[in-house]
């Protein structure tokens, strides 16, 4: 499965976290992955929570259109996103790796 997909109502990712990171950020993309380091570490759904609001800042949405659909225990998860398209999500994301000269 890509690392994105469009749904009816919205987008679909496929992400994997680092938890206990020095800084919340967009690290790379795979094929298959949406990589993410998150500070908070992954104990009593705190990974999840921060990584819903995460997202929700990332694609400018808010954390409740944000839903982790699998993978609430593990460091593999799909999300889905209601209210973007994924020409947008694609260009929000890209944008995180854009850097000044």
């Amino acid at each position: 499965m890509p690392w994105l997909s469009s749904y009816g109502r919205g987008v679909r990712i496929q992400v994997k976290v680092q938890p206990r990171a020095s800084c919340n950020e967009v690290v790379g993309i795979t094929e298959e992955y949406l990589r993410i380091r998150l500070t908070a570490p992954p104990v009593d759904g705190k990974a999840n929570k921060q990584l819903v609001k995460f997202l929700g800042q990332l694609f400018r949405c808010g954390a409740g259109k944000v839903r982790i659909l699998h993978g609430t225990s593990g460091r593999c998860k799909l999300v889905e996103i209601d209210g973007i398209s994924e020409d947008d999500a694609r260009r929000l994301v890209k944008n995180c790796f854009r850097t000044e000269v």
